[in-house]
């Protein structure tokens, strides 16, 4: 991409590193500052950072402030039960932190769901993940000072939250989808309110890339800034759009294609520069991309037939391990559960790309500016709750 300064980033790389092998993370001569947890911007997520003037030489993430031990709760539900409280680590994609589970539980169980439950579904999971990343970038804008884009997705996100009410009965957490398929069919007129919301949608995302994407601050504060390169994502172990941004295209739904997105033609969005510009245009391609997955599964989607699987009370299965995931807004999402062949599982393990991601944080800021910060930490797509479970 035009515009990267690289020779530039190299050369305050060099310096940076040049400071940290000067001085150890427990210098006196250091200035420590604690960024979070009650930093508004932080996400409940705190981490401490030492400079020498301009440079950071040393970060220490300190996550765990909202850690909610929904592991060990599904442990003492069976595996319906454990669905509404399952949102809770982020509530604004809700869909899709379900839907890995359900994968997982019907694998287990020995459950099929419904075809037209499938589509459903899946149109629950793009929805949701429209209200997910219109959130983040809405917080990116602030981060960087740019209200309109605080102002402007916040309020495009009422479309998608509006559609999920009338789907769901809920405008966030929505306990719609199950083991076995979702909880309701689509009301009467929700295809063609989805198809408006969709068309006046994709003008505004237009409006998005003018305003802020070719907004030559934005660009200057970005362009160039926390380069991540393609091997060391790959070391790192980073997933989502921060792992595409460096060149690497893997989407769960089209590597590991479930229930019906083998059907839907779609593209995946990656980047090669792998800067901050990159990780938080990223993103802003997916939305695109996902407009084009909803008209199709709005399209191709059975005109009628069951929306979810007739289950006893409390299902179970013979006991046996499995592990499902899906592509969530922040990457690979996966549940590894263990059943004993009781209505409970034995054991839970939720894998969130908010907890991956987060180690590319130290990695990136040591060496940068802290004026840089700001725009390299929020373009991770960490989500801290999500992370800390």
């Amino acid at each position: 991409m035009a515009g990267v300064h690289e020779s530039k980033v190299d050369e305050a790389i060099e310096m940076g590193m040049q400071v940290v092998k000067e001085y150890t993370a427990d210098d006196d001569r250091l200035m420590t500052l604690s960024v979070g947890p009650q930093h508004p911007g932080s996400g409940h997520f705190r981490f401490t950072i030492k400079l020498d003037g301009d440079y950071i030489v040393y970060c220490d993430p300190d996550p765990g402030y909202v850690h909610r031990g929904e592991e060990k709760m599904c442990e003492y539900r069976n595996f319906i039960q454990n669905i509404p409280h399952l949102e809770r680590p982020v509530i604004h994609d809700s869909a899709n932190i379900t839907y890995s589970y359900s994968l997982a539980v019907e694998q287990l169980v020995g459950i099929e769901v419904p075809r037209r439950g499938q589509f459903i579904r899946a149109l629950t999971s793009e929805l949701d993940r429209q209200v997910y990343t219109l959130y983040w970038l809405a917080i990116y804008g602030i981060f960087l000072g740019h209200s309109t884009m605080f102002m402007w997705p916040t309020a495009d996100r009422e479309l998608f939250i509006d559609l999920l009410d009338s789907l769901t009965g809920a405008r966030v957490t929505h306990a719609f989808n199950i083991p076995g398929g979702v909880r309701n069919d689509v009301p009467e007129g929700f295809k063609e309110k989805t198809l408006r919301h969709i068309a006046y949608y994709e003008k505004r995302l237009k409006e998005y890339e003018d305003i802020f994407y070719n907004n030559p601050l934005l660009r200057q504060r970005t362009e160039g800034v926390g380069l991540l390169t393609k091997e060391d994502a790959i070391k790192l172990g980073v997933t989502g759009s921060v792992l595409r941004a460096s060149g690497v295209p893997f989407d769960v739904r089209k590597s590991e294609p479930y229930d019906i997105y083998n059907e839907i033609d779609f593209k995946v969005q990656y980047m090669r520069t792998g800067d901050s510009f990159a990780r938080a245009y990223v993103p802003f391609l997916d939305m695109k991309e996902s407009c084009n997955i909803m008209r199709q599964l709005l399209d191709k989607m059975p005109e009628s037939g069951e929306v979810r699987a007739k289950l006893q009370p409390n299902p179970k299965g013979p006991a046996g391990e499995t592990y499902r995931r899906v592509e969530s807004g922040r990457g690979a999402l996966g549940y590894y559960i263990v059943s004993d062949g009781t209505p409970r599982p034995y054991r839970v393990k939720i894998s969130v790309g908010s907890f991956r991601n987060i180690l590319a944080l130290p990695h990136l800021l040591v060496g940068s500016k802290l004026a840089d910060m700001p725009s390299i930490y929020w373009a991770l797509n960490y989500w801290p709750v999500e992370a800390d479970r």
